[in-house]
C-alpha cells in the first residue's frame, strides 16, 4: 500500500475490523499515517492479515483494550450492547459510522462511488485496475481482495474509488465527483419499508453529486434507468448522465451501446460504441454481467479524464475480485468455485457463469443463505434460480446482525414449489460441503455461494475429492 501522512497524531478504533468493508477502512486509514486499533469477535485470516500491516487488531471484543484517545468507528452490523461500544459512549468518544471514516480517508481526493444491489464490488475493482493501468495514482476501498493487487485498499494520490453501501443509505455521507449506479434491485427489506423508499434513497445519493460530476447508470436495469432519468430532469443539476447497456436490452437508449459481445470459458469481449467511436474490449473473465461491469467500470474511467482507448486496453488487466466467482481449487477434473452472492438475481448469474464454465459437466450448487429477513422476503425466488443448478445443497441461514425469525430457516427454500432441482438440505456447513463434494464428478463444478463463511468449507471439498481419488 502507498503511505501518506494525511491523518498522522489520529488515532481509530474499529469495532468489528474483520468485516470486509471495515477491514479496508482500517488499511486506508493506516495508509494515510494514523494510529489504527481494532477488535472482533473471532480470530480469522482479515484480522491475522491486518496484524502483519501494523494495525493493531484483536479478538475478541475488550472494553479494557479500547484506546481513550480514538476515534471509534463502527458499521451497521455493531449493537449498542457491544462492550466496546458501551464503554465508548461512557466516556463520551467520538463515534462514527464506517462511511464517515471511509469520508475521512478519502479526503482532498476526486470520489468515485460505485452503488447498486449487485456489482459493486467488481465494478469498482475493474475501475480501480483500470486507472491504475491507465497511470492514474487512485485509491481504493473495495469489499475483497483486488485479483493481482493483494488487497481491496490501497492509498494513493489522485482518485478515490469506492463501494458506496446502500444498505442503510450510509451512502448519503459522501460526495462523488463520479457516480456509478449498476442496477436499484430492491434489497434490505429489513431497513426499507418499500421498493419505492429503495429507490427514494437512490435519488438522494444522486444529489449527493458534486456540481459538474457524472452519473452512470446502467440501461439495462429498470430501476437505474429510472434512477438516470431523474438526474436528467432534476431541477438546478449541472451534471452529466452517462447510461450503458445493449441497446436490444436496454429500457432507455445507451450512450455507451455494447455490441458483438461473445464469451467463451475463461474470457468475454465485447465492443463499447460511444459518441461516434468503437472501443474493443477483451476481459480475463467470463459472464454477460463481467461486459456491463466493465462498461459502467468503463465509464467511469473516462469521466475522470482517462482516453477510451486507454482505459479499454487497461481493463484487460483486471482479474477478478476475492470471493466473486473465484476459483478455489481443482482436483482430478473437479473445480470447485466461491462467490458471496447473496440475493436470488446474483445468485442467478453465478449459477449462469458456473455453466458457462462447466460446459458439459454439471453445476453442483451449496447455498448458504444470508439473513433470515432475506430469506423469508426471497425464499421462493431464492428456490427458483438455485434450480438452475443441477443439484443444490443447502445450510443453514447465516444470521450476521440478525436474531432468528421464528419459523424461518433454509427449508423455506428447500420446501418451496419453485424449487425444481434435486435438493438435500444439510444444516450443517461441513456436512454440507461434503455431501457437495460427493456429488461432484469430473468435469463437474461445484460452486459455494452465499455472503456468510461458507467459503471457509472450500478446502474441505478440495480434501474429499482428494481422498476419494486415494490421493
Amino acid at each position: 500500500m502507498s503511505r501518506s501522512t494525511a491523518l498522522e497524531g489520529q488515532s481509530f478504533h474499529l469495532i468489528g475490523v474483520g468485516g470486509a468493508g471495515m477491514s479496508v477502512v482500517a488499511e486506508l486509514l493506516k495508509g494515510q499515517g494514523a494510529e489504527v486499533t481494532g477488535s472482533d469477535r473471532q480470530d480469522s485470516a482479515v484480522l491475522q492479515s491486518l496484524i502483519t500491516k501494523g494495525i493493531g487488531a484483536y479478538f475478541p471484543h475488550d472494553a479494557d483494550r479500547v484506546p481513550e484517545a480514538a476515534t471509534v468507528i463502527i458499521s451497521s452490523a455493531i449493537r449498542e450492547s457491544n462492550p466496546e461500544l458501551i464503554v465508548a459512549r461512557e466516556r463520551g468518544q467520538n463515534v462514527v459510522h464506517r462511511s464517515r471514516g471511509l469520508a475521512l480517508a478519502a479526503e482532498g481526493q476526486p470520489f468515485v462511488a460505485v452503488a447498486g444491489a449487485h456489482g459493486k464490488t467488481s465494478t469498482s475493482a475493474m475501475i480501480a485496475v483500470a486507472l491504475l493501468n491507465s497511470g492514474v495514482d487512485a485509491s481504493y476501498a473495495i469489499g475483497g481482495p483486488v485479483l493481482g493487487e493483494g488487497s481491496g485498499a490501497r492509498v494513493g494520490s489522485e482518485v478515490f474509488v469506492a463501494e458506496a453501501d446502500e444498505s442503510d443509505g450510509s451512502f448519503l455521507h459522501y460526495a462523488p465527483a463520479v457516480e456509478v449506479i449498476t442496477n436499484v434491485e430492491p434489497d434490505h427489506l429489513d431497513h426499507y419499508a418499500s421498493r419505492d423508499e429503495f429507490i427514494g434513497i437512490f435519488r438522494q445519493f444522486v444529489d449527493r453529486l458534486i456540481p459538474g460530476g457524472t452519473l452512470i447508470c446502467c440501461a439495462e436495469d429498470a430501476g437505474s434507468a429510472e434512477i438516470s432519468q431523474y438526474g436528467r430532469t432534476s431541477d438546478g443539476r449541472e451534471h452529466r448522465v452517462i447510461t450503458y447497456g445493449r441497446p436490444e436490452r436496454s429500457i432507455v437508449a445507451p450512450e455507451v451501446e455494447i455490441t458483438d459481445v461473445v464469451m467463451t470459458e475463461k474470457s468475454a469481449a465485447a465492443v463499447f460504441n460511444f459518441e461516434g467511436q468503437s472501443y474493443p474490449l477483451r476481459l480475463g473473465v467470463t459472464g454477460e454481467h463481467s461486459i456491463l461491469n466493465a462498461a459502467g467500470a468503463w465509464a467511469a474511467c473516462v469521466a475522470c479524464g482517462v482516453d477510451g482507448m486507454v482505459a479499454v486496453e487497461a481493463l484487460g488487466h483486471f482479474r477478478g475480485a476475492g470471493r466473486r466467482f473465484e476459483l478455489r481449487g481443482e482436483v482430478g477434473g473437479r473445480r470447485v468455485y466461491d462467490d458471496y452472492a447473496h440475493h436470488p438475481t446474483e445468485v442467478e448469474v453465478a449459477l449462469r457463469q458456473a455453466r458457462i464454465v462447466a460446459g458439459e459437466g454439471r453445476v453442483i450448487a451449496v447455498f448458504q443463505p444470508h439473513l433470515y429477513s432475506r430469506t423469508l422476503s426471497f425464499a421462493d425466488r431464492f428456490a427458483e434460480v438455485l434450480s438452475g443448478a443441477d443439484e443444490v445443497v443447502l445450510a443453514d441461514i447465516y444470521a450476521a446482525r440478525e436474531d432468528p425469525i421464528s419459523g424461518v430457516t433454509t427449508a423455506l427454500v428447500a420446501n418451496s414449489p419453485k424449487m425444481k432441482s434435486g435438493a438435500h438440505l444439510v444444516p450443517d456447513m461441513d456436512e454440507a460441503a461434503r455431501k457437495a463434494a460427493l456429488l461432484t464428478k469430473p468435469g463437474d463444478v461445484c460452486i459455494l455461494i452465499g455472503a456468510g463463511d461458507i467459503f471457509l468449507r472450500a478446502p474441505l471439498v478440495e480434501s474429499v475429492w482428494l481422498e476419494e481419488d486415494g490421493k
